[in-house]
């Protein structure tokens, strides 16, 4: 049986893992630290950004033989969700290992892959090999809480562009089947909030312009918006969610006592927008909605994504062709899915810079935000094994 407690790749993710990076009010003083010694022993140079102070930017890089090519960007997030540790089988900053699996916030999402970064270039120059891309490898904060102060924000710095970024590989998600899942575009994310005013008065009243029953009208037509994407994936089994439109009623707000009617409610949504949907027809339809609703009712944006475009996955993108032949040389399989949620990838896209999204961890179920979040530490060194074979396959064109 493998000795997966002294594999110095595995001892090497249980340091990170320890590294308590965990929302809220996160000091990155530690992780940076161990970072800029991971840079160390690979002979790599590294430089921190604070495009947001307290919000680092680490970037190590390994230049290739002609650096004046496009780069290649590997970016991962040091950040983790919150835990409530009561509920976890394992202290999930321990990092323990149990039947040779590894038990830790963030082992999934998404320090694993950081760890597969670095391990993959330990191999390849142990190996003595060069490529002829330069590699950067970015470790970003904030990307849990949207990633618009981390990556969100370096993008748009001169720092950034000197990188000269032509292609970039970020996260994904685990799959629990015999092949890899890789994103090549994400849902548009909007939350909305519809504010229904109305007349106050006695509850015992049947008051004229009532907040209640235009919220009323408002989550129909939302909740109906809803059923229909259910029942687009309910009907077509080869459709995922992040092929549809997501809708979910998230928050309610208003009123003071049960006899008073409000002057107001509140209803918050949460939208993932298909890349199929015309945003500018699709707000004009909320716009409509909250018109029928009756007088006075709006509607305000906390998050309004923009549309970006998905990364080809065809013969116009050779990165793509050199990542599916490299991994088709390892005999792994992938399919090309739309991403449910968001990451740091969208903001590589936003600037022109194909992306993929992949965590190279097959036959596990997923498990993000979850507690006893954990990996199996043989699906940790396979991963490792991919990037061995990815990085000069997608550097080298």
């Amino acid at each position: 049986m493998p000795d997966y407690a002294n594999d110095p790749a595995i001892k090497n993710l249980q340091a990170y893992l320890r590294i308590k990076t965990v929302h809220p009010n996160i000091n990155y003083d530690e992780c940076i630290a161990y970072l800029k010694r991971q840079a160390s022993e690979l002979g790599l140079p590294v430089v921190v950004y604070e495009v947001t102070p307290k919000k680092p930017v680490l970037i190590m890089t390994w230049e290739g033989l002609e650096p004046n090519l496009p780069s290649i960007l590997l970016n991962s997030h040091m950040d983790v969700v919150p835990v409530f540790e009561k509920s976890w089988k394992y202290p999930p900053f321990e990092a323990r290992i149990v039947d040779d699996v590894i038990y830790a916030r963030g082992v999934q999402d998404m320090k694993s892959v950081g760890i597969q970064y670095i391990e993959a270039i330990r191999r390849l120059k142990n190996k003595g090999t060069r490529l002829k891309r330069t590699v950067h490898l970015s470790f970003v904060p904030d990307e849990e809480v949207g990633g618009r102060v981390g990556l969100g924000e370096f993008v748009k710095t001169e720092d950034f562009k000197k990188l000269k970024v032509g292609f970039a590989l970020d996260e994904g998600l685990a799959c629990s089947e015999d092949y890899l899942v890789v994103y090549n575009g994400e849902r548009s994310i909007w939350h909305v909030n519809i504010i229904c005013p109305g007349k106050s008065g006695h509850g015992s009243l049947l008051l004229p312009d009532n907040c209640g029953e235009k919220i009323r009208y408002i989550i129909d037509k939302f909740m109906d918006l809803r059923q229909e994407s259910k029942k687009k994936l309910e009907s077509n089994p080869e459709l995922t969610i992040g092929d549809v439109t997501s809708v979910n009623l998230t928050m309610l707000s208003g009123g003071i006592q049960n006899n008073v009617i409000p002057e107001k409610f509140v209803a918050s949504f949460d939208l993932r927008l298909a890349l199929s949907v015309n945003l500018e027809e699709f707000e004009n339809t909320i716009k409509q909605w909250c018109k029928e609703a009756g007088d006075g009712v709006t509607y305000e944006f906390d998050q309004k994504d923009e549309y970006v475009p998905p990364t080809s996955v065809d013969d116009t993108n050779v990165y793509w062709t050199a990542f599916k032949s490299a991994m088709d040389q390892i005999n792994i399989g992938v399919k090309v899915r739309t991403f449910p949620g968001g990451t740091d990838s969208r903001y590589a896209r936003m600037q022109g810079i194909p992306a993929l999204g992949v965590s190279p961890l097959r036959r596990v179920q997923s498990a993000i935000h979850e507690h006893n979040e954990s990996l199996p530490a043989s699906v940790f060194l396979e991963g490792i094994t991919v990037y061995e074979a990815v990085l000069p396959a997608i550097a080298n064109v």
